[in-house]
Formats: C-alpha cells, sequence, structure tokens
C-alpha cells in the first residue's frame, strides 16, 4: 500500500534508531531488513501497509540497544526486550506524529515477530519472516559472528557456532512461501560454512 502523504514521521523514526542503535553493529539490520520485508511482500503480492510495517521493522529491536537494555549481567539475563519496545514505542510514535490509529499495529507486529509466534496480520508475518531469514545465510553468520567476546551469549566463537546450527531449525517457522523459498539458499550457504568450519579445526574447541 502507499505510505502517508505527510511521512515525516519516517525521517525521524531512522534518524532515532540510528543514533540509538549500539554498538554499531546494531544497525544496518534495520533498513537491510525492511528491502528484505518488501521483496517478500512484493514476491507473495501481499497487500500491507507500509506505515505500519515501516515502524514495526525499524523499531523493534529498540530493547536490545545499550543505553535501553539493563547493564547489570542478572537483570539482562531475564530482559524482556519486545515487552520493553512495546512500552515505550507508542509514546515515541506520538512525539513524531505517526497516525494514531496505526500505533496497535506496529506494536501487535513487533509482538508478533518471535519465530515461534504466528502473526495474522500482513505487516507482522513480512516482519517475522524477514527478522528469521536474517538469522540465515551469510548476513545471519555475519550478525552472529560479530558479537563474540562483547555478548555474554558468545563468549567464544564455538557460543556462537551453536547458535548458528541451531538456525537451521529456523525455516520451519516460516510462515510465507516467499519466505521458505529464499531460505533454501540461506540455509545451503549455512551448512557449507559450518561443514567447512568442522574439516578447518580438526575438532579443536574454538
Amino acid at each position: 500500500m502507499t505510505p502517508t502523504v505527510n511521512s515525516a514521521f519516517r525521517s525521524a523514526i531512522e534518524a532515532y534508531i540510528s543514533q540509538h542503535a549500539l554498538p554499531a553493529d546494531k544497525y544496518s539490520h534495520q533498513p537491510r531488513l525492511y528491502a528484505l520485508a518488501l521483496t517478500l511482500a512484493q514476491t507473495a503480492q501481499l497487500s500491507f501497509d507500509d506505515d505500519i510495517l515501516h515502524a514495526a521493522v525499524w523499531l523493534h529491536d529498540l530493547g536490545v540497544f545499550e543505553g535501553h537494555r539493563p547493564v547489570n549481567p542478572t537483570l539482562l539475563a531475564s530482559w524482556d526486550n519486545v515487552a520493553y519496545a512495546c512500552r515505550v514505542i507508542p509514546e515515541l510514535l506520538q512525539q513524531w506524529n505517526f497516525p494514531a490509529e496505526k500505533i496497535p499495529a506496529v506494536i501487535n507486529a513487533i509482538e508478533q515477530h518471535a519465530a515461534h509466534c504466528k502473526p495474522a496480520t500482513p505487516e507482522a508475518m513480512l516482519l517475522h519472516d524477514a527478522d528469521l531469514l536474517e538469522q540465515l545465510g551469510a548476513v545471519g553468520i555475519m550478525r552472529t559472528l560479530c558479537k563474540v567476546g562483547r555478548d555474554t551469549r558468545y563468549a567464544t566463537h564455538g557460543s556462537a557456532v551453536k547458535v548458528l546450527e541451531k538456525a537451521l531449525e529456523l525455516p520451519a517457522f516460516l510462515l510465507l512461501p516467499a519466505a521458505q523459498s529464499l531460505a533454501e539458499q540461506r540455509i545451503k550457504l549455512l551448512h557449507h560454512f559450518l561443514s567447512s568450519l568442522a574439516d578447518e579445526t580438526f575438532n579443536v574447541d574454538f
């Protein structure tokens, strides 16, 4: 669908995320994810509200950024970043003059973007599937390995590889046939990477 004519709020959303997406590698996921979601929508010939999709894609990870998530490791271990995002995003969208009637749909899409969720709205399905695809293939490898040594979940390369191995299960959660088709090549690449890594490391821990 065509976005709202007066969409200055889009620039405000993007500017806010470009400043708040920390560490620096947290940024680029958003514009790349939005482009991927649009590709999925076009391939699937899915009608959607572009204002809702844009806001949900750009804001869905707000709760994982430094300055928004807890610093204390104990608190961070039980941190619900989705609940945080859904709590603070409505006020931000209001400040940016985002259409008030669309805010609930943005929040719904963010609430439903985890792998196990089964969203029903087109915007939520697009965010859900695109976000899963971003955890596969070359992009998934890049996003995972760059966290080694600075993210508490990725103390070593070995722990990051376990996450990549787990990601091989994600295609089963994809909702759109267009996403399932895109996943095929990404899964092949990920399998090849993991197989090559096993061959090259001689069963030595890393």
